[in-house]
């Protein structure tokens, strides 16, 4: 026995990509306490929540003064972005990037398994020393791994260069609030942005990059 097919659309959703973004951003404004944010980092907080679907997170939010400025500032005037793991790199949109800005993540870099045995550390934190020759005012968007930002903090320590801003969004439930801590206590005038606590991860990490780079899709052409 056949089975009946529908005549009409199986499910009523909406598919105007435009229509979607407006509905999204007013949904996040009505429920997000956006208040709290100065007005540059509204962006930013709308992305990161466009990100994970999650609106309190605007409470967990811990930036520096001036820190939008600092990251729109490095991009527009060329800065790479370098990312800890391939996900926050397809995550970003390109062709928002104002300087056609190079993205980097150095994770499967050939060298990296050996440095991280050499270091006794992990892959991750091991990329970050292939960052050195261009990390001076660059932008960095850390989304997975904790030791990538703690090594990354630790070599700024030691004399390293110091880029223009790191966005810190690791994730989990071993070093990643530890880590996100020890950036926003940095001694070293390092703007940043990142989220309190366990969570975050790539999505919200290229989310935090697309906002410096782009706005928001209201403000723009569309993203």
């Amino acid at each position: 026995m056949s089975e009946t097919v529908p005549s009409g659309p199986l499910y009523t959703y909406e598919h105007d990509p435009s229509a979607i973004y407006r509905q999204s951003f007013s949904t996040v404004r009505a429920e997000a306490a956006l208040d709290r944010l100065p007005a540059a980092m509204e962006p930013v907080a709308i992305r990161l929540i466009h990100a994970c679907g999650m609106t309190d997170i605007v409470t967990d939010l811990m930036f520096s003064d001036g820190a939008v400025q600092a990251g729109r500032e490095a991009l527009v005037k060329g800065a790479p972005l370098f990312t800890d793991v391939e996900m926050v790199a397809h995550g970003i949109i390109r062709s928002r990037l104002p300087a056609k800005n190079d993205v980097l993540c150095t994770l499967n870099d050939a060298r990296v398994p050996s440095l991280a045995k050499d270091l006794g550390t992990t892959r991750s934190a091991a990329a970050v020393e292939l960052w050195r020759d261009r990390l001076e005012g660059a932008v960095v968007a850390i989304g997975n791994a904790p030791t990538a930002l703690f090594h990354l903090l630790e070599t700024i320590a030691a004399g390293g260069p110091k880029p223009a801003i790191v966005l810190g969004f690791p994730v989990g439930f071993v070093g990643a609030a530890e880590s996100k801590q020890a950036l926003a206590e940095n001694p070293f005038s390092l703007p940043y942005i990142a989220l309190n606590g366990r969570r975050g991860g790539s999505a919200m990490a290229a989310a935090a990059v697309n906002a410096l780079a782009a706005g928001l899709p209201e403000e723009t052409a569309g993203a």
